[in-house]
């Protein structure tokens, strides 16, 4: 369980990075022509997200973050997929840094529930764990 769950912490941090840098690019302007791999790379980071979390949860995680982690995934694909619609005009940017955070905060449950699974866990045990890496 360890293994899945560190293969998934890179694959959360790979895919997080790469649409980071899509996200910069659409933003500036550019390279629009490939907003659906970023909407496909949001997905797999869902989907990573979510069998993140189940992992925890079965490695006796902290069921409060499971549950957040479950919750969190199917709103940011819902938000990601409907952001463009969201409060267009003027102050759409509001939208996009909000969908910016969204991700990101993703790409931390990823990081952190990883990290309880590899504590066997025990959230307490956090500490210890980085202490190693």
């Amino acid at each position: 369980m360890k293994s899945a769950a560190s293969i998934l912490q890179v694959v959360g941090r790979t895919t997080g990075l790469i649409l980071l840098v899509l996200g910069i690019l659409f933003w500036t302007g550019r390279a629009l022509q490939l907003i659906p791999l970023h909407m496909l790379l949001g997905s797999l980071l869902v989907l990573t997200l979510l069998t993140q979390a189940i992992l925890a949860a079965r490695a006796g995680a902290n069921p409060g973050f499971v549950a957040l982690a479950i919750l969190w995934g199917p709103i940011m694909l819902v938000f990601g997929m409907t952001q463009a619609n969201l409060f267009p005009g003027q102050f759409h940017w509001v939208i996009r840094v909000l969908h910016l955070a969204v991700g990101i905060a993703a790409m931390g449950m990823v990081d952190g529930l990883g990290k309880q699974v590899s504590a066997g866990g025990r959230p307490g045990d956090l500490h210890a764990v980085g202490a190693q890496t």
